[in-house]
């Protein structure tokens, strides 16, 4: 009888703790454990995480970090932390929710386009990846890199394609400067190449054109005359006189790429920079900025005409009057410097 009674006793105890094992498992694993009214949260895993990291980057969408914890640790997961971003599902379980960390890095839209310099560049790409912008404008300076693919510190921005791409938040930055490097090599297909070479530009030459273009004209349908106007400079051996170079140049020399320039003073003609397309005759070193895609295209696919001069149009802003000859712009400009002058604008 009592041998009976303490195997009884056993298979209740069994039962119980079998019970409270299945209960405190289906607890940690499968009740729901997120704490966020929204249907789903974004979170992110930075590189080489510590469980504070994961705390700390979870403790606000989840109900429970420590069964969370519990439930990662017994799947193998606190050992093998993947960086990435990560999307979190109302009421997903801890099971769930390992998963997705372990298995659904998704990707990010990484968009940039007419960055100054690639300060500014690093600092638009740093808000959008994990690498900060100390590490990118490293990336991007790189001289043994800029050397092997035929870029220098003047026309190094010119790899940077405007556009938006694809990429996953925890991408180092050589990993993104790689990627970029693909893209410009795709970007230059050979059509574009050869219309490059009808131009008689490089491929970085015609982007350095394209920037000034880019800065003369926000009117897409207008690049290709003005990039038209550029290139029969160019062809007749003239100075291309472009104020957003001699702009380019002020900032350059100051250092302050946020000043902001309305006119250009014929002292400014005067400045002895490389940039100064007023006194150095051809391109200017490299880009003036991050043309768009428009801009390089008006290059590559310029309008015929016989302008050689232009200056804004007073009476369609946005625009501007094209000239074939020197009698003809002295007389738009003359109606542009009396709207400007009008307008008190002196800097």
């Amino acid at each position: 009888m009592n041998i009976k009674r303490i195997l009884l006793g056993v298979v209740l105890l069994g039962i119980i703790g079998g019970g409270i094992f299945g209960y405190t498992f289906y607890g940690t694993f499968f009740t729901p454990n997120t704490s966020f009214d929204n249907e789903e949260a974004i979170v992110y895993i930075p590189t080489d995480a510590t469980i504070d990291d994961l705390k700390e980057g979870l403790s606000t969408v989840l109900e429970d970090f420590d069964s969370f914890e519990a439930a990662a640790e017994r799947k193998g997961y606190l050992s093998n932390i993947k960086a990435g971003k990560y999307k979190i599902g109302k009421g997903m379980n801890n099971n769930e929710i390992v998963n997705s960390l372990r298995s659904g890095s998704i990707p990010v839209k990484v968009s940039f386009n007419n960055q100054e310099s690639i300060n500014d560049l690093a600092g638009r790409i740093a808000s959008q990846i994990e690498a900060d912008s100390v590490s990118l404008v490293a990336a991007f300076d790189d001289q043994e890199f800029l050397k092997a693919n035929g870029f220098d510190d003047a026309n190094k921005i010119s790899l940077y394609i405007p556009n938006s791409y694809e990429f996953f938040w925890n991408t180092s930055a050589a990993s993104f400067r790689g990627k970029m490097l693909k893209e410009y090599n795709r970007f230059w297909t050979d059509t574009r190449k050869e219309k490059a070479s009808a131009q008689g530009l490089k491929p970085n030459e015609v982007i350095a054109l394209a920037s000034i273009v880019h800065k003369e004209t926000a009117k897409v349908d207008e690049r290709p005359t003005v990039a038209g106007v550029y290139l029969n400079r160019l062809k007749k051996g003239m100075l291309l006189q472009a104020d957003p170079t001699v702009i380019y140049a002020i900032k350059k020399e100051t250092g302050n790429f946020d000043t902001v320039i309305k006119r250009v003073l014929y002292k400014d003609l005067e400045m002895d920079s490389p940039y100064n397309t007023y006194k150095y005759a051809g391109l200017p070193p490299g880009p003036i900025a991050m043309p768009d895609i428009t801009a390089i295209d008006a290059v590559l696919n310029p309008k015929k005409h016989n302008y050689y001069y232009f200056v804004a149009n007073v009476e369609k802003f946005g625009y501007h009057m094209f000239a074939e000859n020197l009698t003809q712009h002295n007389r738009n400009k003359a109606q542009y410097i009396r709207w400007i002058n009008a307008q008190k604008i002196n800097r």
